[in-house]
């Protein structure tokens, strides 16, 4: 691959890291304020990212190229309560997301067919990750203050379970 690809790739790389420590950072802060269906729900999240960055691991490592792990920003460990780290999940998606199609730009212009073809699985998990957030995020809207509603929101995301990436759908 191309230098900048390379380059790119680790970048991204370490963008994915990133969203499992904030995610991470939200379960302890969902464990704390007790409502730990919403902290299982960010723990899950925070494996499928971390997931998502050994994708893109591996695929370096796949071109024969070298891996480049950089420093993980801290994220922030303060919220005003779970509507407003829905609104901050779906930014920070929304903020992966133009991550994922600049390298798909980048592919393009280099006319490197291999990432771009491997980046397709990042633009449709994408749709899907902020679908996700939005869905979370209307009901915690309509919600609002009403705290029964809060405990039923919780209970229905304790339920998610973790399934990792197979081998069939990683590349």
């Amino acid at each position: 691959m191309e230098e900048r690809m390379i380059e790119a790739l680790n970048k991204q790389t370490n963008e994915e890291f990133y969203s499992a420590y904030l995610y991470l950072s939200m379960s302890a802060y969902f464990e704390k304020i007790g409502l730990k269906g919403f902290a299982n729900w960010m723990r899950i999240q925070a494996q499928e990212e971390r997931d998502h960055a050994m994708k893109i691991f591996d695929y370096i490592l796949s071109r024969g190229d070298n891996v480049k792990l950089f420093s993980i920003k801290e994220p922030t460990e303060k919220w005003d309560g779970p509507l407003d780290v829905f609104k901050q999940v779906l930014e920070h998606e929304k903020h992966i997301t133009k991550c994922i199609n600049d390298l798909v730009d980048l592919a393009e212009e280099l006319k490197d067919r291999a990432t771009y073809n491997f980046l397709q699985w990042y633009i449709d998990e994408q749709v899907e990750e902020e679908e996700n957030a939005n869905e979370i995020l209307n009901k915690l809207e309509w919600i609002g203050d009403r705290k029964e509603a809060i405990f039923m929101l919780d209970n229905e995301l304790g339920q998610r379970v973790y399934s990792p990436l197979t081998q069939n759908n990683n590349t």
